[in-house]
């Protein structure tokens, strides 16, 4: 296939507290600041010149997820199949390119309406290095920010759409004991960048996971949870299928984040997707009432 997303390049967030995100990416996860104004917080989590990008209004949430196409000729690839498929993309000017400091994007409407799909290439590169405030150093670089996990409401245009449409890769499955199923996608060798579960939850972003490289960083900021730094959604746990080690805390906007070490890469050559009947081999207790797909409403 000419043209595959190659990585989670970045993800757009809508908030009403710019303050509440700074304190919890920066002091808790570890990102960095890279910009700071009245109404934007851009954080970086490594080389390139942000990852989230935080904006101010009305609608907490996801309001978009940035996933990079390599090349003009892979974007050009990727926009000619979305539009055979029945996305009618959008193309953005050059100061909306400039805006999301990339040099070219196209945008579709998710499949359920919850937020966008933004395409691109060329997302810029810092000059200053980066530091964590936190020490913590992110397996990112060409894997991407992390994944992303979307409570969906249909399964099959969902996999059309990664799989045909953008060239994701099957990595497994779950069976999950509460009911529903979760499909695990892959566009690089991070074990998945995205998965989708047709389950009975809200429909939307559940959430975001960054990975770090040393389980005393984890640690660390499960502690300041603990302590009651942002609400506890899940109890340090492991992964049946990426094999990782990790938690969930709530966000500022509602949705969750998983924060872990040690997951497992992918060798396209020799990897066979397997199912599996539950997610976690220990762990990961819910500890809220809210769900892990319920997300504000916009």
């Amino acid at each position: 296939m000419t043209g595959k997303v190659e990585q989670l390049g970045y993800a757009r967030i809508e908030t009403n507290d710019l303050d509440a995100w700074e304190a919890f990416g920066c002091d808790l996860l570890g990102f960095m600041p890279a910009e700071r104004t009245d109404s934007q917080l851009k954080l970086r989590m490594d080389s390139y010149a942000y990852r989230l990008d935080i904006r101010k209004g009305p609608n907490e949430g996801l309001s978009a997820l940035g996933w990079d196409c390599g090349t003009a000729e892979g974007l050009a690839a990727i926009e000619k199949r979305l539009a055979d498929a029945g996305f009618a993309p959008v193309r953005a000017s050059k100061e909306q390119a400039d805006d999301r400091m990339v040099d070219e994007y196209v945008t579709v409407r998710d499949i359920d309406g919850g937020f966008d799909l933004e395409f691109f290439w060329s997302l810029r590169n810092a000059t200053a290095r980066f530091v964590s405030p936190t020490d913590a150093t992110f397996v990112a670089e060409d894997f991407g920010l992390g994944h992303a996990f979307q409570a969906v409401s249909e399964e099959k245009p969902y996999a059309d759409l990664y799989q045909d449409v953008l060239g994701f890769r099957l990595s497994d499955h779950i069976d999950f004991p509460t009911g529903g199923a979760g499909k695990f996608l892959h566009c690089n060798p991070r074990h998945h960048s995205m998965a989708i579960g047709q389950l009975s939850r809200n429909l939307g972003l559940g959430h975001l996971m960054f990975e770090v490289t040393d389980m005393d960083i984890v640690g660390r900021a499960y502690d300041k949870v603990l302590e009651g730094a942002a609400p506890l959604f899940s109890t340090l746990g492991r992964h049946t299928n990426d094999k990782m080690v990790s938690f969930y805390v709530g966000s500022p906007s509602g949705f969750g984040v998983e924060y872990g070490v040690g997951g497992i890469t992918i060798d396209e050559d020799t990897w066979r997707p397997t199912r599996y009947s539950d997610a976690h081999y220990w762990g990961h207790q819910r500890q809220t009432a809210r769900t892990e797909a319920e997300t504000p409403k916009n």
